[in-house]
């Protein structure tokens, strides 16, 4: 029997930015916020209602909806891939003109996950939503792992020819919770349309799983102690595995802890988040930040 809609789980979806460009011949200089389709059917899957909160600012803004609004009405957050993330999140210059990455939709993300950290909602990241929020919290990144990953067995981790069917293969960490997803799984295949990846772990993190060979992290959580709520994250797609398919990892174990977290965090009391140890990294750009918020 269909759930009412009254039980149904309602999940943000941050927004992909297509910035303004007078040349383009459609939607021409106007500035588009958009979702990808396969992620939001992902999670219509198991039944959620799907909601992409756009960012409240720009030059066409009105009014006095905040992102923290969304944060209080909705009960989980996904944080989407898209572009790379500027270096200077995590101070850092850009090394090539090529890895500049969207600054505005970093500020847009840094503020979404700031608004439902402090709500105390769920949160889970999908390739730049992992490096995102590994940058939010306190980590860097390997601008481009190519160039600056030093290992003999590099695998490639990014191939734009044949784009979601690029896989390699990834070690879950045993002990983690995503061990306890996957109890019969210690390696697994994985799609990989990444060229950025984690070089320094957030602090209150830990890595859930590796590349193979060249141990790149691949799936990041921050540690469930002193009431914190739950973020997680794949630097795969989830949402690109091909329903029934032997071939690569099976994404419903991870949508349905997710969700499960969502329903939870639904019921349970609001606890008050840790101040100190892993708060939502402290930069110059935090002002842009609370601009964000307060709009």
């Amino acid at each position: 029997m269909p759930q009412p809609v009254s039980a149904r789980l309602k999940i943000g979806l941050s927004a992909c930015f297509s910035h303004a460009d007078p040349a383009r011949s459609l939607f021409t200089n106007k500035t588009l916020q958009y979702v990808e389709q396969s992620i939001a059917h992902w999670l219509m899957s198991a039944g959620a209602m799907v909601v992409m909160v756009p960012c409240p600012t720009g030059e066409t803004a009105r009014g006095d909806t905040k992102l923290s609004h969304y944060a209080e009405w909705l009960d989980g957050v996904v944080m989407h891939g898209g572009a790379d993330v500027w270096p200077g999140s995590y101070g850092e210059v850009p090394l090539k003109d090529a890895w500049v990455g969207d600054r505005i939709r970093d500020l847009y993300d840094l503020a979404l996950v700031e608004a439902f950290e402090q709500a105390g909602k769920p949160i889970f990241g999908v390739c730049r939503g992992l490096q995102l929020i590994n940058v939010a919290f306190g980590g860097t990144l390997y601008q481009d792992i190519e160039a600056q990953h030093e290992h003999p067995e590099a695998v490639r981790h990014r191939d734009p020819v044949t784009y979601d069917q690029n896989f390699h293969q990834i070690e879950i960490v045993q002990g983690t919770r995503l061990a306890k997803l996957y109890p019969e799984v210690k390696t697994a295949k994985v799609n990989s349309i990444h060229h950025q990846g984690v070089k320094d772990l957030a602090p209150g993190f830990e890595i859930e799983a590796w590349s193979l060979p060249d141990r790149v992290p691949e799936a990041i959580r921050r540690s469930a102690d002193r009431g914190r709520s739950y973020i997680a994250a794949t630097q795969w797609h989830p949402e690109f595995h091909k329903y029934g398919s032997t071939e690569t990892v099976d994404d419903t174990p991870i949508l349905h802890d997710f969700l499960w977290a969502c329903a939870t965090a639904k019921v349970a009391p609001r606890t008050v988040p840790d101040a100190g140890h892993g708060r939502i990294r402290d930069r110059a750009a935090r002002v842009l930040r609370q601009a964000l918020l307060r709009r």
